[in-house]
């Protein structure tokens, strides 16, 4: 199918979730059955999607069928489980080394490297902890004020019939509401 830059001509299944589990199941599934992630977008932070409409919005199923909303992608809660080990391990690793490091420059002993890694490396480690709760954070903090707002809205580009009832389907089953196809001609 022949896309456009004309934005109403897209078709999508729409609709908001309770829950953060729910709306993971559901993504999960409808990227299992063939849907791509690409396909699948999320409503934007609440400051984003207030400058971009410039006005406040009150529930979320206000902007279900808005075509200007800002979108954000889906993110697996793998892949920022994998980003806090990232952020722990990197400032840990680097402190560790560059303690190593210029010990063994200074002519330290074993006994200094040792000690001089376990000390840096627990400093980059508490460190890159404190980042990782701040992804945390920001990641719930996300999920709290979708969810003040009515839910969490999701978005599945779908092209073509069969997709469309697919996704509906899947969207249905993980407890989804207002569950709905809209966009152009279909």
């Amino acid at each position: 199918m022949t896309v456009t830059g004309n934005s109403s001509e897209v078709r999508e299944a729409v609709g908001y979730f309770d829950s953060a589990e729910d709306l993971e199941a559901a993504i999960d599934e409808l990227l299992t059955s063939g849907f791509n992630r690409a396909e699948v977008s999320l409503l934007a932070n609440e400051d984003a999607v207030e400058q971009k409409l410039h006005h406040k919005y009150r529930k979320v199923s206000e902007l279900e069928d808005e075509v200007e909303v800002p979108r954000a992608s889906y993110i697996p809660t793998e892949s920022v489980g994998a980003a806090d080990g990232a952020l722990v391990f990197t400032p840990l690793y680097v402190a560790a080394v560059s303690a190593i490091g210029a010990i063994v420059a200074s002519g330290g002993s074993l006994l200094a490297v040792i000690v001089g890694a376990v000390a840096a490396g627990g400093a980059g480690g508490a460190l890159g902890g404190i980042f990782a709760k701040l992804v945390g954070d920001h990641r719930a903090q996300y999920i709290e004020d979708q969810l003040k707002h009515g839910g969490l809205l999701l978005w599945v580009r779908t092209w073509d019939k069969a997709d469309e009832a697919r996704a509906v389907q899947i969207l249905n089953k993980h407890s989804g509401h207002d569950v709905h196809v809209h966009g152009g001609a279909g």
